[in-house]
């Protein structure tokens, strides 16, 4: 089951890396960071849950998921809002250059 896991996430982050240099957007080092460290802490919040369900243990497992998966979704939200607000900002600063600067 790991190991499907595995090319499956392997297979998406190939998408991601291929789509980004083709729409030649530029992610920087902390941005990658943010968003491994987030989807790390998701997977771990997801599997701990899951496990303690197993065990029958409901509150150790809802818990887990309050600890590790919302800074989870913050470090996930703060990897893709950061690139796109940079691009957002450069965007507005470009359009906002009068003709005669722009050449």
């Amino acid at each position: 089951m790991l190991f499907i896991f595995g090319m499956v996430v392997g297979a998406a982050l190939v998408w991601l890396v291929f789509r980004l240099a083709l729409k030649k957007i530029a992610v920087r080092w902390y941005e990658w960071l943010l968003g491994a460290l987030g989807f790390m802490m998701a997977v771990w919040a997801v599997h701990d849950f899951f496990a303690s369900m197993a065990e029958y243990n409901e509150t150790a497992g809802r818990m887990l998921l309050w600890i590790l998966g919302v800074p989870a979704l913050v470090l996930l939200a703060l990897g893709v809002f950061l690139p796109w607000w940079r691009l957002r900002r450069a965007r507005l600063a470009s359009a906002e250059k009068p003709a005669s600067e722009k050449v």
